[in-house]
């Protein structure tokens, strides 16, 4: 029988959650959670919650979890989903608890040592096998709820991360936004070819990329050019399959943070960018990120009119890459090598071993923003051309 959800309540119900909170467990099943809890244990009255990587946004009016102004972020109109449903809006910071009492830290990453690469690589394998197997029927955010599968659509690239999600819904048409002659169009028709896949492709002119810029910006609050970079691609992308009548965009997100897929982590000696030294810290680093940037992302796929599914952010795949040693995240120029080699079988070799773009790039966005900004007079030898333009742009 299936868990009762909450409509206060997403991504899990109320009983996993309440188990979590009396446990401190981080990863208690599903793919994350966040909302109003009515009865938690231990505690008087309800509190908000959001799981430890924020999987999904959870936010309060701002100074409402501030027991020194006295106002309660549990009451109806102090927190939402929604920002746009708030006067101020605030994050609930990932893996925490606001209540009238303020705001804490419940859950946190584990920091365990690595476990073995043969055993490593075993409990990705398993974790894949359980997440994707049960992709088609897994609702909205994890529960065990049935779902027609008639409305799930894939956001593809063509690259590994996509490819292990579309691998397990053969079905379900893919989508992929960009500027035409893009690398991320290209390699998606490669992929989509070698695996049979029906591939939907959706070609971004300078007004889908203006229109989008300011439909993103008022969903997700966001308005420097790298978040609108990212976001704007997958919005456009979710935004093709909801008209479409696809109700779901099952996602790729989390891969890279989680099994290290960045330069940075791969050689992060003398890398700015992290302070770790090395490979699994770096990982770490990296996978603190998730809930802002997750937040961003699942904003954008609403407003789009498409619902995110995230697979490769279950829970059994998070517990699961966290345990990894530094050899089967990234080293001697190979990153996502236990993801890849879980793989195998799963997606063609091409597409296995595929180098990835970050999207951004990949689509053509970021450039045709700066091409964008020059034609309106924002030149490159400004300081933050780009954002000058944005700016300018989401003020008229």
């Amino acid at each position: 029988m299936a868990d009762a959800q909450s409509p206060d309540l997403r991504g899990s119900p109320p009983e996993r959650v309440r188990d979590a909170l009396r446990d401190g467990d981080p990863f208690p099943g599903g793919r994350g959670f966040a909302g109003l809890l009515r009865d938690p244990p231990d505690r008087e009255g309800p509190v908000l919650v959001r799981d430890v990587l924020g999987r999904q946004p959870l936010f309060v009016e701002r100074g409402a979890a501030d027991p020194a102004t006295a106002r309660d972020p549990t009451a109806p109109a102090a927190w939402s989903f929604d920002r746009t449903d708030l006067a101020d809006p605030k994050p609930v910071p990932g893996g925490s608890l606001a209540s009238s009492a303020g705001t804490e830290r419940v859950w946190s990453l584990p920091d365990e040592g690595p476990v073995d690469s043969e055993s490593g690589q075993a409990a990705v394998d398993e974790a894949l096998d359980g997440a994707l197997g049960a992709l088609d029927a897994s609702g909205l955010g994890g529960l065990e709820t049935e779902a027609d599968g008639d409305d799930l659509a894939v956001a593809f690239s063509g690259g590994v991360d996509s490819g292990v999600v579309a691998a397990a819904v053969p079905d379900a048409p893919c989508y992929v936004a960009g500027f035409e002659g893009c690398h991320d169009i290209e390699a998606a028709r490669e992929a989509a070819a070698s695996m049979d896949l029906d591939l939907r492709v959706v070609e971004i002119t300078h007004d889908d990329l203006v229109r989008a810029v300011r439909e993103v910006a008022a969903a997700t609050g966001r308005r420097n050019p790298m978040d609108l970079a990212i976001a704007v691609p997958l919005y456009l992308a979710a935004e093709a399959a909801a008209a479409d009548g696809f109700r779901r965009l099952a996602v790729g997100q989390g891969a890279d943070e989680l099994f290290g897929g960045y330069s940075k982590v791969a050689d992060p000696v003398g890398d700015d960018r992290v302070a770790a030294e090395t490979v699994r810290g770096a990982r770490t680093e990296t996978v603190r990120t998730l809930p802002e940037q997750l937040e961003r992302d699942v904003l954008a796929l609403r407003a789009s009119g498409a619902e995110p599914v995230a697979p490769l952010l279950d829970d059994r795949i998070v517990a699961s890459a966290l345990a990894l040693p530094g050899e089967l995240l990234a080293i001697d120029g190979e990153r996502k090598i236990a993801l890849r080699r879980a793989a195998t079988g799963r997606v063609p070799e091409p597409v296995r071993t595929a180098d990835k773009k970050a999207v951004q790039y990949g689509t053509y966005v970021s450039r045709e923003l700066d091409r964008l900004a020059r034609r309106a007079g924002f030149k490159r030898r400004m300081d933050d051309h780009v954002g000058r333009y944005l700016d300018a742009l989401l003020s008229e």
